[in-house]
């Protein structure tokens, strides 16, 4: 019986007599390894072993301590307000009227703002920055709108709408000269009126190749504001368009009105010869990353020269938007 059986592995395996011998034995090891679980729970005293008091009070102590968290964790349930930690109460929003110009970190934190957040609107407002208008608090990056709606009613912004006053100066008795008047409703005998020489007019300037001072005689627009506007323009190689202003991080409503007024687009940008750049040049431009930027000049190694903007349309990793916004700065 067994010497048929192993003629029929060896005929159906095609094996030698020895394989087959040594497949006998690995089947029955096999079966030994996945019985001997279930024979060893048959052999083995199922009988628990003692405990002693001492373990039985632990587990009685375990058992009266899950119980009271379960019914800690169904309270909360029940009444959700119990179930705030103490940071978030802490963290829940005190409203009161404030001007965002000066209000301080931790009170804006009281206001409902995050640290983090709190933190960039001063570092804002230390670079220069200034809130003339309520929306303008909206202009800083990640400012959550549903937040601003909430503030927006509590929000003091003082009146800058100042009635310019004449300045009337009384002649001092004691040698020359003048000394201003308490009264600026009357004028006394003998009295005159100092008038302040006006400020020259300005006038609409290039900004593609105005300079920091051109720039800081705008209203809103300091030193630090005037030289990021120009490093962000010698980036891009010149303006195409006032839209692109509202790029300029940092520009509040009245200088980006001042510069949309008076910064004019008179001359052209400086271009890239996509045909013969290399991508270090291209991804110069902070409208294209390096990726896109070696990805146009393998495509044109491959398939040449590149006629018009619509040609970089077969590069899938440009995108509709991405090409429009760079073919002013591309010269074929």
């Amino acid at each position: 019986m067994i010497n048929r059986f192993i003629q029929l592995i060896r005929d159906y395996f095609g094996m030698s007599h020895k394989e087959t011998r040594g497949f006998l034995v690995l089947v029955f090891l096999t079966l030994l390894c996945l019985l001997f679980p279930f024979l060893y729970r048959l052999n083995t005293d199922r009988k628990l072993p003692a405990t002693s008091a001492a373990d039985q009070r632990k587990l009685d102590s375990l058992v009266a301590l899950m119980q009271q968290q379960e019914q800690q964790q169904t309270s909360l349930r029940d009444n959700p307000e119990k179930n705030r930690t103490t940071a978030e109460h802490f963290s829940e929003p005190k409203l009161f009227t404030f001007d965002p110009n000066t209000v301080s970190v931790r009170e804006w934190q009281q206001l409902g703002l995050p640290r983090w957040l709190a933190e960039r609107i001063d570092k804002y407002r230390t670079k220069g920055g200034r809130f003339r208008k309520k929306d303008d608090l909206l202009r800083i990056y990640d400012f959550p709108p549903d937040l601003y709606d909430q503030l927006e009613p509590y929000i003091k912004l003082p009146d800058q709408n100042v009635a310019s006053q004449s300045t009337t100066y009384k002649p001092i008795t004691s040698g020359n000269g003048y000394e201003k008047g308490n009264d600026l409703s009357k004028l006394n005998s003998g009295s005159a009126t100092y008038t302040r020489p006006a400020k020259p007019v300005l006038q609409p300037f290039d900004i593609n190749t105005a300079d920091t001072v051109q720039l800081k005689a705008l209203k809103g627009i300091g030193s630090t504001l005037a030289k990021r506007i120009i490093k962000f323009r010698d980036a891009l190689g010149g303006f195409v368009s006032t839209e692109q202003f509202r790029d300029i991080y940092g520009l509040d409503s009245l200088a980006l009105d001042e510069l949309q007024r008076f910064g004019q687009i008179r001359s052209a940008p400086r271009r890239i010869a996509v045909n013969s750049a290399s991508a270090e040049e291209l991804d110069k431009h902070p409208f294209l990353s390096r990726r896109q930027a070696e990805l146009i000049v393998r495509y044109r190694e491959q398939h040449g020269a590149y006629t018009s903007a619509e040609a970089l349309r077969p590069i899938r990793i440009l995108d509709a938007k991405t090409i429009e916004k760079i073919a002013p700065y591309l010269e074929f």
